[in-house]
């Protein structure tokens, strides 16, 4: 059977693609070290004056391979949409003895809010909702605010960005 290499297949893609699942592909790539950031750079040159290239040129600098899933992804984008980028993905949050309390898929760290993206595969067994309970519990006693959003809540454009903005604004009036 033929196949194409991953930076082959990522540049055919891109180009053929909206910005969602492009992101959501070349985030994953990145992810699971199928390419690197300098492979990725290589992109703008295959696809130069092809049709889709100037698009595809703003997924490459969207790209993030810090993202663990398409969920993640997802739901980032939205909240860059929605102009509320959030300043860090999987953030450290650890108390002042240096202890993990935990991880967060995004985070902005001055109003001490975390949002996770809770997808069927990684959360929907007792033992992962258990611990997702316990790490929550953990964060919201040192002070931060944990927001969860699901596939479905990334199908509506305004919800993600406006909860946000709304668990920002509830953190400046504290």
């Amino acid at each position: 059977m033929r196949a194409t290499s991953p930076l082959r297949t990522l540049t055919e893609l891109v180009l053929r693609v909206g910005r969602y699942p492009g992101i959501c592909v070349l985030d994953s790539a990145l992810n699971r070290g199928l390419v690197s950031d300098e492979e990725l750079l290589r992109i703008p040159q295959l696809i130069r004056g092809r049709r889709g290239s100037v698009a595809a040129r703003g997924y490459l600098a969207e790209a993030d391979g810090r993202a663990q899933s398409p969920l993640e992804t997802r739901t980032r984008l939205r909240c860059v949409d929605g102009r509320v980028p959030p300043d860090a993905l999987q953030l450290e949050v650890r108390d002042d003895d240096g202890y993990l309390l935990g991880i967060g898929d995004l985070g902005w760290r001055g109003p001490q809010v975390i949002a996770e993206a809770d997808g069927r595969d990684a959360h929907d067994t007792p033992d992962a909702a258990f611990a997702d309970r316990r790490r929550q519990n953990r964060l919201v006693n040192a002070g931060w605010t944990v927001l969860r959003f699901t596939w479905a809540d990334t199908l509506r454009p305004d919800y993600i960005p406006w909860t946000v903005r709304q668990a920002i604004a509830a953190a400046a009036r504290c």
